[in-house]
């Protein structure tokens, strides 16, 4: 017989990250194609994964694969156009920010309040700028390839990311105070700690 033991909370919190990242699928897919861009659920799914998986591997997997799928679903249907027959144009980028998220998640969420979640997510907005944004300017002949087209490509994304840090907060706010309801009516779901000697 197994003694592998079932773990609702890590079920729950799956189910909680999926959901999102489906509702972000639908926005996507009933708007103008790019009337929503940048409004998205990837900066709450990082500070989510951090802040409530103990577990590093599912704390940086879980939103990495969500975003993964559904990049793949976008690159292949509604941004085809943008995507280089794989992904996008310097996906790596985006993909270092959402690992960088998953950190700040882990170091400002320990505790999980108002304050701190207001700081994770302006926290999360400007690693989501600084580093994804260097895959919109690296090697594209519209900025110089030296600093001062760097800093062109970040004046312009300024707009973009008001708009992650809306999605951030408004998704984060749905997941966070989802799942801090459920802990409450369901206790199986509180981190249980582990008490060394």
């Amino acid at each position: 017989m197994s003694h592998i033991k079932f773990n609702p909370r890590t079920l729950v919190l799956m189910v909680v990250i999926l959901a999102i990242m489906l509702m972000r699928v639908l926005i996507v897919f009933n708007t103008e194609a790019l009337s929503f861009a940048n409004f998205s659920s990837v900066g709450a799914v990082a500070l989510f994964g951090g802040a409530y998986f103990s577990n590093n591997i599912k704390a940086y997997s879980f939103p990495v694969l969500s975003l993964f799928i559904t990049d793949i679903l976008f690159a292949n249907t509604i941004y085809k156009s943008y995507s280089d027959g794989f992904l996008y144009d310097g996906w790596y980028w985006t993909y270092a920010a959402i690992i960088l998220m998953v950190v700040v998640g882990k170091y400002l969420l320990k505790n999980i309040t108002l304050t701190n979640g207001a700081l994770a997510a302006i926290a999360v907005t400007v690693v989501h700028w600084l580093v994804s944004d260097i895959g919109v300017w690296y090697n594209n002949p519209s900025f110089t390839q030296d600093l001062a087209g760097y800093w062109n490509c970040l004046v312009l994304a300024i707009p973009f990311e008001f708009r992650f840090l809306a999605g951030t907060v408004i998704y984060g706010g749905v997941m966070f105070g989802s799942f801090q309801l459920l802990k409450v009516k369901y206790p199986a779901l509180q981190r249980k700690e582990i008490l060394s000697a």
